[in-house]
């Protein structure tokens, strides 16, 4: 079995990094007797500064007409914040309808985490985020004092809005943002969530914060209910966003599956890579199941540190391994993994996050030959 995977590299630690998880990836498919065709896309800074475009609709359809990405990181000093992140990741999450962001919370052995008397056995979750509605739907403006109009269309797969907002002020200047959930959208995720339960401990934890929002996510805790009628055997509770930081430091043995809103998911998820040993060790996977979806390590493109041959790639060998298990070969995704935590358990080849002075290419070599040892 061939694989054709498109690769974009990005920007400034995205090109060394995603070389590792090539090579670890290449080294599980020989393994298990499959091949990797990589397809290189120039997207990001380099591709904005020297054209002015950002993504192409070209690129667009291309790009869904696989069913993997695999992404370094996008983000660049030289390009005004949110230019890139809006124009490249939003665009190819809401054109390619990647409605889940999946996060594994996962301690391995031989890594250390801040919470005292916390082993692997006690963190080992998951965090499926809703990803293209909620607060990140780039609807807002500001407004000067007097009257003022101003509309705003959202367009997905799964419907098409249209907002006309008349604004009477008296105040000098205000700034507005609109979030907005559908029933279609919440559905959804949170079928994954309960699905995904179901194959592991069976149960559901929602976040939101509906005792203050209750319009949007008292919406959100409705249909959870209506969907949880179909998953009798799944245990499910809610949890304000700000009580769940709170139980994700005492006590993260308490999840198994944790469903949010966007806002909320993507404030979560970067507690939940703390307490697993910090970024260098989290993944993502940005998914669209009937469709195309990306895998990616959720931290940025660090470009400080661009060329140096010194980041952690860890993250993104193990979001290769979540790559892997949506193409349909799981035993190579273990075999990832488990090779990453044999390199972190003996704690010989790491890199400087980790209390190691490897490089980020001895590290990849090191995950590449414990690959084929598994």
């Amino acid at each position: 079995m061939n694989y054709k995977v498109p690769v974009i590299s990005g920007d400034g630690i995205g090109p060394e990094i995603i070389a590792e998880g090539q090579k670890v990836l290449e080294a599980a498919a020989d393994k298990h007797n499959f091949s990797l065709e990589w397809i290189d896309y120039s997207i990001g800074a380099e591709h904005y500064l020297k054209t002015g475009e950002l993504i192409s609709e070209e690129t667009l359809k291309e790009l869904s007409g696989y069913r993997a990405i695999y992404l370094g990181a996008i983000g660049d000093p030289r390009v005004k914040p949110g230019v890139l992140e809006k124009g490249v990741l939003l665009t190819m999450r809401f054109y390619l309808d990647q409605y889940i962001n999946l996060r594994p919370v996962k301690l391995l052995e031989g890594v250390w985490t801040p919470l005292k008397d916390k082993t692997p056995k006690d963190i080992d979750f998951v965090v499926v985020r809703e990803n293209t509605e909620d607060f990140y739907i780039g609807i807002g403006s500001r407004a000067q004092k007097g009257k003022s109009h101003a509309d705003f269309q959202i367009r997905r797969n799964l419907y098409n809005i249209k907002f006309g907002l008349d604004i009477d002020s008296d105040s000098e200047e205000i700034a507005y943002q609109i979030g907005e959930v559908s029933r279609e959208g919440c559905q959804r995720v949170i079928k994954y969530a309960f699905d995904l339960a179901r194959k592991r401990h069976q149960k559901v934890s929602s976040v939101d914060k509906a005792n203050v929002l209750s319009d949007i996510y008292g919406f959100w805790r409705e249909v959870l209910l209506d969907v949880a009628k179909g998953y009798p055997e799944v245990k499910y509770d809610f949890n304000f966003v700000d009580a769940i930081t709170m139980w994700f430091v005492k006590n993260p043995e308490w999840f198994d599956v944790v469903v949010a809103p966007n806002m909320f998911g993507d404030i979560i998820t970067d507690l939940g890579a703390m307490i697993q040993g910090g970024l260098g060790l989290a993944p993502g996977a940005n998914l669209n199941p009937e469709g195309t979806s990306m895998f990616e390590p959720i931290h940025g493109s660090a470009p400080k540190y661009k060329g140096r041959n010194m980041v952690n790639p860890l993250a993104t060998i193990w979001a290769g391994a979540l790559l892997l298990e949506h193409l349909g070969q799981p035993a190579a995704a273990e075999d990832i993994v488990s090779a990453i935590e044999r390199n972190l358990f003996e704690g010989r080849i790491k890199t400087y996050d980790l209390g190691g002075s490897s490089t980020t290419s001895e590290v990849g070599s090191e995950i590449a030959r414990l690959v084929g040892l598994i």
